[in-house]
């Protein structure tokens, strides 16, 4: 697998499948989120996210890529939570352009 996409916080990796739906997986390091309420926050925005969108039949792994929060602050907030909808809902979207563009027929040609 090789990313495909990448935010402020995520890499999304992506590999087709033969399967006839998509599947995930979240990698979410404790370096880049040291609290576990604040890791099972992302994990559970990312599969909202993912069973809300109509992604075609591929493998994808989100990861964390860059710190969210530290050990001083909360560990979730309703901004944090909102910026990693936003964020993957990007990521899942941009994938589903994709497969729209490789399945849609090519333009005729004007003679």
């Amino acid at each position: 697998m090789r990313p495909t996409q990448k935010t402020a916080h995520f890499v999304l990796y992506t590999r087709h499948n033969q399967l006839p739906h998509a599947r995930l997986g979240v990698v979410v390091a404790k370096r880049f989120a040291p609290r576990a309420a604040t890791r099972n926050t992302i994990k559970r925005v990312a599969r909202e996210l993912f069973r809300t969108s109509a992604l075609p039949p591929i493998d994808c792994v989100v990861r964390l890529s860059r710190a969210v929060n530290s050990k001083d602050g909360p560990a979730t907030t309703m901004r944090l939570k909102a910026e990693l909808r936003v964020e993957l809902s990007r990521l899942f979207a941009a994938q589903v352009a994709a497969q729209a563009r490789s399945v849609a027929p090519p333009p005729p040609s004007s003679p």
